[in-house]
């Protein structure tokens, strides 16, 4: 692993800066308050290249790593953007990995050049609400139709980020039931299905934060999708999708870090600036303490993320990939989560007024304790495939 300095991923830095800086604390406060899509923030990325940093140069994108996506997302959420930034632009960057690796050059010429500008939305369509964390278990079915053009899709979907304005959905369905094959994860297809149609139904879910994004439950009823927008060969969507949720994982955990990080840069200032029985609460060391034991664990968790991203973009065994992205999401999203909750202890009840925008950092960092995996299944993935203890689920 290569610790050297490298001036490019500080010019990555530097111009995802001077973009952010457009788009203050007040600017996110706004649209989590309002419920509004980031657009102009979302332009303003793309123009800027940075939404299409993964997608291999020949179609139109930035021919970078994961490594490269990881910093853009954690400088996004560092700004004081956090969730509601991120996610306005990680599933395009992340999202379509599957056909960067396994689509037709057709397909990689029609849709990648438009995902990378910024013209083309797409989401991630997985989550089901009857199999949550086991995708195996998911029942939302495509039937090929018997002159086997397309195929027919039945079932429902939850949290698909952004279904409202997304043109298209990587959507893994069920070909084959599960009962009718020899492993659990075989029989599962992915599709490149449109969205915007009268048999899909889309409804957003209330939720506590990351507002300026939505997401939605949706619902398809006999939605046709063309054998042509399948991504690679039937029966194989779950391998092709763990192309893109070890790459989350660590995207996931840069956001947390960012989420830390401008948790923790309110909290000092705040504690240089107050003062209390005649001195800066800041030189108290029950309040310097914590913050400078949220800062190690932030540094920490950042040096378990970089050997992560480093092993994807090396091209390291998918065991060691999945082992190191796992652990890489559940440090980054504990210790996010530990600056964030420092930082509202800190403020005491400013601390929990929208006035000084900590409260939101807290709502957003707490959200990548749960998602897209939770701390507890990671704990079950390294207890299984690295310690080699039973399975317990």
């Amino acid at each position: 692993m290569n610790f050297e300095r490298n001036p490019d991923h500080e010019a990555i830095r530097e111009g995802v800066r001077r973009i952010c800086a457009d788009f203050p604390d007040t600017y996110w406060a706004d649209k989590d308050e309002n419920h509004e899509f980031p657009w102009e923030f979302y332009r303003a990325m793309a123009e800027g290249g940075w939404v299409g940093i993964c997608i291999p140069e020949e179609y139109g994108g930035g021919g970078q790593g994961i490594t490269e996506a990881t910093i853009v997302l954690e400088e996004v959420a560092r700004s004081g953007a956090g969730m509601n930034g991120c996610s306005a632009i990680h599933l395009s960057i992340f999202g379509m990995n599957p056909v960067v690796k396994y689509g037709s050059e057709e397909q990689k010429r029609k849709y990648l050049p438009a995902v990378a500008d910024g013209t083309l939305h797409v989401a991630f369509g997985v989550t089901e609400p009857d199999a949550g964390t086991d995708t195996t278990s998911i029942t939302t079915r495509a039937r090929l139709a018997e002159d086997g053009s397309h195929y027919v899709v039945r079932g429902r979907k939850v949290w698909t980020t952004k279904a409202p304005y997304c043109d298209r959905v990587l959507l893994l369905t069920r070909t084959t039931p599960r009962e009718e094959v020899k492993r659990r994860t075989e029989g599962m297809t992915l599709l490149f299905a449109e969205l915007q149609k009268p048999e899909v139904t889309i409804t957003p879910i209330p939720k506590a934060g990351r507002n300026a994004v939505v997401s939605c439950e949706v619902v398809y009823d006999d939605h046709r999708v063309e054998v042509g927008d399948r991504i690679g060969d039937e029966g194989l969507g779950f391998t092709y999708i763990l192309d893109g949720l070890n790459p989350e994982r660590v995207m996931v955990a840069a956001e947390a870090l960012g989420c830390g990080y401008a948790a923790l840069a309110k909290a000092t200032t705040y504690a240089k600036e107050r003062v209390v029985f005649g001195r800066p609460i800041g030189q108290n060391q029950g309040i310097a303490f914590p913050l400078a034991e949220a800062y190690n664990r932030l540094k920490a968790a950042e040096l378990v993320l970089r050997q992560a991203t480093w092993m994807i973009d090396n091209d390291f065994p998918s065991t060691q990939i999945g082992e190191a992205a796992n652990i890489a999401k559940w440090l980054c999203a504990d210790a996010g989560f530990q600056a964030a909750d420092q930082a509202m202890q800190t403020l005491g009840g400013m601390g929990y007024a929208k006035e000084y925008h900590v409260e939101r950092y807290w709502r957003e960092a707490r959200l990548m304790r749960i998602a897209p995996i939770s701390q507890e299944m990671i704990l079950n993935f390294v207890s299984e495939h690295v310690l080699g203890l039973p399975r317990s689920y």
